[in-house]
């Protein structure tokens, strides 16, 4: 304030008029004071006193913008932000930028508008009148892909039983803590892995078999969408992160390019005609600005002020379900912003809020809902998804998607009866839905009922309809037309491998990491785990005659093969270790075979594969199959091998098995097994990690 001080004091000085002496010996300066003493103002006097005050306001200026008093250009950018009129403001219309809400324009307006004070949650909330009054009255815009439920991944990241999770981090594993008040009924089964493993491209965990089950882990907040993974190597004193694909959505599934070129004009105009969701009733849209405002901030990731927002408008208007499901919206993106599962919770219990409120809604309720199933299944709450997707059905009965939606929640916890009676439901008014067509093919074939899976499988995928463009459906296809005996079987193959489903038209495994070196046929230096080729040849014996002991057939501990990979014929296992696990039962039977085998990390540590006795009868067939991932290698020592009759192809070689002897493949690649002879066939499977995979990788890939 001193140069303001000193500025004054000059200018008082300078504007003082000099003393002047007249004729008669007195002073001007004086002789009007004199006169004005006297009562009336002089000519002279107005002059001077007009020079003084133009002088003030002249240096008053030169001061402002000499010292920089006022940021003019922060008043100007302010001015315009609100839209400032001067015109309104020489008509005296100044409470039209009252900035702090108190009905007028005063100093504490001055100071909002040059950033010295925040304007209240009020303001904030009545920004976007101007902007919005220009818009329709009737309808908000959707939130993003969030409202109108027309975004696929809600449906189809949940159903594919292969699709990739978007990258989390460690933080935000999802995880499966459960309200018993609201899901008593919640399964372990449906946990998460929260264990920084891979959680990879959702494929069937039996690729080749027939999955009696439609077991998907849990998708996640956004996903990108990759049809391999690929685990990079940390660098020193990282955390490692979770390689994905969706959340959450998970977006989460491969689909078909939906170009105008590749579309046909129905659906087309069918899009065209898609309507924008009525998600305000009567009352909600006389604070439609107010709504907008909240929106705005989270449209711009700017998530904690619009959940504040929201939480001032259902304070406000607490029966308003367009402010409770915006409220929802964005603690759903604040949980995703903090990679917070409690926070997803809390967003999960205010979408039930929403959809529950009086005079909500059609739309607003189905998109609610929707999105509610959507989060649960993130969390793993496969059984609370399904009731919520039952409720919706039983709200909206003629709404196809929504029944495919509820019967790939059946699928997922392995209700495959009651996934089937929905399809059914679905393919009788809806005959032509694609996406119905491949899951009831799916579940067909699960059944056994090759024959009758290939036209709803090959009809669904010829559909291009969202949701089907899956490697899991061509693979089922494939193999079934290859059951019949039809080798355009080969044809859908090579289609998924130009899908970029299937490494090639041979290696069609689903869980699978780039870059590994593939080869149908391994010898031991390739895998360079000469030490164990070798401890399994120099003890063939050994292990022989533990795999006879249990062989006994009073006592005997082979099991059938359940897989559903024979055409024909007996096909018995006795498994050591299971997804890096030890049997210990097993184990107990035979341990000399175990003993040796412990000192082999790369076998017992293999968390995606196993290590089993496999005994097959004569007249036994295995059909064509792959494995579920190129991650690992599989060893085949021979015990029992009868002289002539067995043999096993992998692509277009066959081979047969010697004694004491081990072949080592890579069944990933389609393979195929004989057994012609007149006695059995005895061999010991041991799978191994790929080579090339890095330490790194082997400790975080998830188990097969």
């Amino acid at each position: 304030m001193a140069p303001r001080k000193n500025f004054r004091n000059q200018a008082k000085k300078e504007v003082k008029p000099a003393a002047v002496v007249n004729k008669n010996g007195v002073k001007a300066e004086a002789t009007v004071a004199a006169s004005g003493g006297g009562g009336g103002f002089s000519g002279t006097k107005i002059f001077t006193w007009f020079m003084v005050l133009a002088l003030l306001g002249v240096w008053s200026s030169v001061a402002v913008v000499w010292f920089d008093l006022v940021d003019y250009d922060n008043v100007i950018e302010r001015a315009k932000e609100f839209r400032f009129n001067f015109s309104e403001v020489l008509q005296g219309k100044l409470s039209a930028y009252d900035a702090d809400g108190d009905g007028d324009f005063d100093v504490e307006d001055a100071k909002v508008l040059l950033g010295l004070k925040e304007r209240p949650v009020s303001v904030v909330l009545r920004e976007a009148k101007e902007e919005s009054a220009v818009k329709e009255p009737d309808a908000v815009p959707p939130p993003d892909d969030d409202v109108d439920g027309s975004q696929n991944t809600d449906v189809e990241s949940e159903i594919q039983a292969a699709v990739s999770l978007p990258p989390i981090s460690d933080d935000f594993i999802p995880d499966d803590s459960r309200d018993e008040a609201t899901h008593p009924y919640e399964d372990e089964n449906d946990a998460i892995d929260t264990k920084g493993e891979l959680v990879e491209k959702a494929q069937p965990q039996q690729t080749v078999e027939e999955s009696k089950q439609y077991n998907d882990q849990p998708g996640s907040l956004e996903t990108k969408e990759a049809e391999a993974e690929s685990v990079p190597e940390p660098e020193a004193d990282v955390e490692p992160e979770v390689e994905s694909v969706p959340e959450l959505e998970a977006e989460f599934v491969p689909q078909l390019k939906e170009n105008a070129e590749d579309q046909p004009k129905d659906k087309l105009k069918e899009k065209a005609k898609k309507k924008k969701p009525k998600l305000l009733n009567k009352f909600e849209k006389t604070i439609k600005t107010e709504i907008d405002a909240a929106e705005k901030l989270r449209k711009k990731g700017k998530v904690e002020e619009a959940v504040r927002a929201f939480e001032t408008l259902v304070l406000q208007y607490p029966q308003s379900p367009r402010c409770r499901y915006g409220k929802a919206l964005a603690e759903d993106g604040l949980a995703e912003k903090m990679l917070s599962n409690d926070m997803l919770q809390k967003a999960i219990a205010t979408y039930k809020e929403a959809s529950e409120l009086p005079n909500a809604t059609p739309d607003l309720i189905k998109a609610t809902l929707k999105k509610r199933a959507e989060r649960q299944q993130f969390l793993g709450r496969m059984r609370g998804a399904l009731a919520t997707l039952e409720k919706l059905v039983q709200i909206f009965p003629e709404d196809v998607a929504l029944k495919n939606d509820l019967g790939v929640a059946h699928l997922l916890i392995g209700d495959n009866k009651s996934a089937k009676r929905v399809y059914e439901e679905v393919l009788a008014v809806a005959p032509s839905d694609g996406f119905a067509k491949v899951h009831y093919g799916f579940i067909l074939k699960s059944e056994n009922k090759i024959a009758e899976s290939i036209p709803f499988l090959r009809d669904g995928l010829e559909s291009g309809d969202p949701g089907t463009d899956d490697g899991r459906f061509y693979f089922h296809l494939g193999d079934a037309l290859q059951r019949m005996g039809d080798d355009s079987a080969y044809k859908w193959y090579e289609r998924g491998h130009q899908r970029g489903h299937f490494a090639s038209v041979w290696q069609r495994s689903l869980y699978n990491v780039d870059g590994l070196k593939a080869q149908p046929w391994w010898t031991p230096k390739d895998t360079g785990y000469m030490d164990l080729v070798k401890t399994l040849e120099r003890n063939w014996r050994i292990i022989r005659d533990e795999a006879l002991s249990v062989m006994d057939k009073t006592t005997s501990l082979f099991v059938p093969e359940e897989e559903n990979l024979r055409e024909k014929g007996e096909w018995g296992q006795f498994t050591l270790w299971q997804q890096g696990k030890k049997a210990g039962e097993s184990c107990r039977s035979v341990p000399k075979t175990c003993g040796l085998l412990e000192r082999y990390p790369e076998a017992t540590g293999c968390k995606r594969g196993q290590i089993k006795f496999s005994v097959m009868q004569p007249g036994t067939h295995v059909w064509p199959h792959t494995g579920p991932t190129n991650c690992r290698l599989r060893m085949h020592l021979g015990l029992v091998i009868p002289k002539t009759g067995c043999k096993i192809r992998c692509t277009n070689d066959t081979r047969a098995w010697e004694e004491g002897k081990v072949l080592i493949f890579d069944d990933s690649f389609e393979h195929e097994v004989w057994q012609d002879a007149d006695s059995y066939r005895l061999i010991f499977i041991v799978d191994v990690w790929h080579p090339e995979l890095t330490q790194y990788q082997r400790q975080t890939l998830s188990p097969i």
